[in-house]
């Protein structure tokens, strides 16, 4: 299950991650632009894309309750959310414009910067869309079709990316404007695609995908109870992780080189540790739906030990290959960064990223286990204490006041992830979120 999962939520960084790839042979100008405002336009959208996409864990436990008519109708509300939240998505463009002038970039540097965000966040909209329909394929097991979609859009980003950015085959020379539209496009493509399937005669018939699209508050309602604290840790974690970004923004210019292409690599290393914490919530929610918590619990930790196999393996690499990683985003041409400049800094940026990301693995798997099992209340909490009276607080003292550095700045982090996994470990051992009862019963049908 987790292996398509994987492929499908890489889809919007992997075309960013193209993007910048793309973008360091346009320029180390365009380069640095691109990551704080992608991570921004992300994170802007980051809440209503994930109220929109958690009606998916409502598809799993119905499908695990039997109840194959109410996942469309679940789905549904998801789309409607997502539909309905657009414009408030574009409502806040300006809001954006405005924190990347605060942060205090250079000029040369904001102007690039508003552009990529500005483009990226009209198609919002189609990435909330597109976590619900998605969601409403990977909750019932089918995680195949989500993923050939995003493998389409994909392929059309990265042919865009060349034509747009460059100006090959006719096309304009948009530079950084160009990678922006070639996401935007591309999301709509894989919208399309999910659409074209989700309409089929046996998905309308056996789930209500036509007939079950009308607003629900029977449903709706415990979408937004549940949905709402889901969503608000998905947005502060983007949101302080972007914050972190930011501020970073401040530091020389090499070394801000460097932090941004080691989040690049991260974004798409990680995608499979993402692939399979959607997959623990995916299963927790079903034998949750079918009330069998301990083989949820089983099936939370198997996708734990996964990823700690694969996230071994990474960080493996990150120790003893940090070259070719930054090569990819180097160069020699003129307007590139430099390998000489970023590699030294890298490697420690990598060593740390080894170290953390096995604790990642737990944020992410069982984090996401937890979410399965509705016990999103706790995870919001707990999230939101440790990252904005621990986390920020350091960074505002290393960065603004002592001015320690990034390598500082980086350790922090780590420090961070260590307490985040301690407390999602500690929640799921002690087993309460067994007792949650998220979907609500069937209504009884008079003989």
């Amino acid at each position: 299950m987790a292996a398509p999962i994987i492929v499908t939520m890489a889809s919007y960084t992997l075309m960013q991650f193209c993007d910048r790839i793309f973008l360091a042979h346009h320029g180390a100008v365009s380069l640095r632009a691109a990551f704080p405002a992608g991570i921004l336009a992300l994170t802007l959208g980051m809440f209503f894309q994930a109220l929109a996409g958690y009606s998916g864990t409502f598809v799993a436990q119905y499908h695990g309750a039997g109840r194959k008519q109410e996942c469309g109708r679940a789905t549904a509300q998801g789309l409607w959310l997502g539909l309905l939240t657009w414009p408030l998505v574009l409502a806040l463009v300006p809001f954006g414009f405005w924190l990347l002038t605060v942060a205090g970039h250079p000029a040369d540097v904001l102007v690039p910067e508003k552009t990529y965000f500005g483009i990226l966040m009209i198609g919002c909209g189609f990435w909330s869309m597109t976590n619900a329909v998605s969601g409403f394929f990977s909750g019932r097991g089918d995680t195949r079709t989500p993923m050939l979609a995003s493998l389409a859009a994909n392929l059309s980003n990265v042919v865009l990316d060349y034509a747009l950015i460059f100006g090959h085959w006719g096309f304009p020379a948009w530079g950084i404007a160009g990678a922006a539209v070639a996401t935007v496009v591309s999301s709509a493509l894989g919208l399309a695609i999910l659409f074209s399937q989700y309409f089929r005669k046996e998905f309308r018939e056996e789930y209500a995908t036509w007939a079950g699209q009308r607003m629900e508050w029977r449903l709706m309602g415990p979408l937004l109870r549940y949905g709402v604290p889901a969503s608000i840790n998905s947005l502060q974690d983007v949101g302080a992780f972007t914050f972190f970004v930011i501020l970073l923004g401040r530091l020389p210019a090499a070394d801000m080189a460097a932090s941004n292409i080691a989040f690049s690599i991260n974004n798409v290393a990680f995608m499979p540790l993402l692939g399979m914490g959607m997959a623990a919530t995916i299963l927790v929610g079903q034998y949750q739906g079918a009330h069998k918590p301990a083989t949820a619990e089983r099936a939370g930790y198997t996708a734990l030990k996964m990823a700690w196999i694969y996230m071994g393996a990474v960080a493996l690499s990150f120790l003893l290959f940090p070259q070719p990683y930054f090569s990819l985003f180097t160069g020699d041409a003129e307007g590139m960064v430099s390998l000489g400049d970023v590699l030294g800094k890298g490697r420690w940026l990598l060593t740390m990223m080894a170290i953390w990301g096995m604790l990642d693995a737990i944020n992410l798997v069982v984090g996401g286990a937890l979410k399965g099992a509705g016990d999103t209340r706790f995870v919001l909490i707990y999230s939101a204490l440790a990252t904005w009276l621990v986390w920020m607080p350091g960074e505002l003292v290393l960065i603004l006041w002592l001015e320690a550095g990034l390598m500082a700045a980086w350790l922090w982090m780590t420090v961070f992830v260590f307490l985040l996994s301690a407390g999602f470990w500690l929640r799921f051992k002690r087993g309460k979120w067994k007792i949650i009862e998220m979907i609500p019963q069937a209504p009884i049908v008079q003989e």
